[in-house]
């Protein structure tokens, strides 16, 4: 491979031209003869036994040209590109120039990496605010641990209350006929969790285990059965019992139980977590505020596919964590009526802002000469491997040294920004 030439279009917008030998395009239109000759039938041969000779004179000279070009193309294309020592940011077009018996002659175009400015990403000035620990926030966690140690206990004597448990039979009656997926029986409901139809479970306090009653319902406008959607409904009710979670009582006994000495002990446990998780809300905060600046001070002519390529990376993302649930982006869309075109313009702002911010900082760590050595990358490597349940080195079969240490400048560079920064601490 030789690059011919380089052209700057437009901003951002290169054109080069380059060629292939011919022993190297002649070794590829051998290999795609070699893989295509099984498939063709030439009178007087065998089928896969044809001479090349015989299929270019029967189907013309350049019958094997199109797929060898193609075969030849990446790896021509990848020395091109790191000769004209250009930053590509975009899919290139091709076209091809000449091609005959003394090689290929190729264009390629495509959309390079802007010139970016910052313009200021020293002195920023950022408001750390550190949320102070209350009794209130302390009683709602150690409400929460009483919660998931409360036991399920019988509850006579009395009607339904808010926040009761009631195991009772269901069955929904629409226009007088019972409809598909309105029947239950020994259901246990939570009486105001808010998981059956506005009025359904305000419709059962007040009613003792035994009764049998019925409750008048209307479905929501926009409920997900069309059939359904603003229908009056009747439901007959089988109220078996009425149960209650009781917490356990707050004491030493307790906090024993949830692994400390005493009571004492475990409050400032809470109130120390608490803290903590506070003081990281705030250090997220300020380096939002960062980010939030580096991109307002950002000056550059961003190219379009840049974006795109970037919305398609969230879109691929959503896709993969829709799949770890059991679902996958069709049947997401399908139930939801959410488009793939919708999904694209959802994720676009978020994709022009971490398109800009990736700019920023690999602006700024140009300018600081920031660097990550071989053992930063090396560390880097075994904490991807922690977090993905892989060995360090099958890790590095999917991402290479280069990306690993670009990735740990930019955070260096984060870093950096934050330390330079003017932070009022509240």
């Amino acid at each position: 491979m030789a690059l011919k030439s380089t052209n700057k279009v437009e901003t951002n917008l290169y054109e080069i031209e380059f060629d292939v030998d011919k022993a190297t395009f002649d070794a590829a239109v051998e290999k795609v003869y070699r893989k295509e000759v099984k498939k063709i039938n030439i009178p007087g041969f065998r089928k896969g036994k044809a001479p090349r000779s015989i299929i270019e004179k029967m189907y013309g000279k350049g019958v094997f040209y199109e797929d060898a070009v193609n075969e030849i193309i990446p790896d021509a294309y990848e020395d091109a590109i790191k000769a004209a020592d250009l930053k590509v940011v975009s899919r290139p077009e091709f076209d091809i120039v000449t091609i005959d018996d003394n090689g290929v002659v190729l264009k390629a175009k495509f959309y390079v990496k802007p010139d970016v400015t910052v313009k200021a990403y020293k002195g920023i000035e950022v408001t750390k605010e550190i949320k102070a620990v209350t009794d209130e926030d302390i009683n709602s966690v150690i409400d929460s641990d009483r919660s998931r140690q409360s036991k399920t206990v019988d509850v006579e004597g009395r009607a339904v209350e808010n926040g009761d448990i009631a195991v009772l039979d269901y069955e929904g009656f629409a226009n007088g006929v019972a409809f598909d997926g309105g029947k239950a029986e020994n259901y246990s409901l939570s009486i105001g969790s808010g998981s059956f139809i506005p009025g359904f479970e305000e419709q059962i306090i007040g009613h003792n285990a035994g009764e049998e009653f019925d409750i008048n319902v209307k479905f929501p406008e926009e409920y997900h059965s069309a059939d359904l959607a603003g229908q009056d409904a009747i439901f007959k009710i089988v109220l078996h019992s009425i149960k209650k979670n009781e917490l356990p009582v707050l004491d030493d006994e307790f906090a024993k139980d949830m692994g400390f000495d005493n009571l004492d002990a475990y409050k400032a446990d809470v109130k120390a977590k608490l803290e903590a998780k506070n003081e990281k809300a705030a250090e997220n905060s300020v380096e939002e505020q960062i980010i939030n600046a580096l991109v307002e001070n950002l000056e550059a002519e961003i190219p379009a596919p840049m974006f795109e390529s970037e919305t398609e990376n969230f879109v691929r993302d959503y896709d993969s964590r829709l799949r770890m649930q059991g679902l996958d982006l069709n049947t997401f869309m399908k139930y939801t009526g959410q488009t793939l075109e919708g999904l694209r313009e959802q994720f676009k702002p978020m994709a022009e802002r971490q398109v800009k911010t990736r700019l920023a900082l690999e602006k700024i760590v140009e300018l600081e000469n920031i660097t990550a050595s071989d053992d930063e990358a090396a560390a880097e490597y075994e904490n991807l491997a922690k977090a993905y349940g892989m060995q360090a080195e099958d890790v590095k079969n999917y991402i290479d040294a280069d990306s690993i240490k670009a990735d740990l400048c930019v955070k260096k560079a984060v870093d950096f920004v934050k330390e330079n920064a003017s932070i009022t601490t509240k």
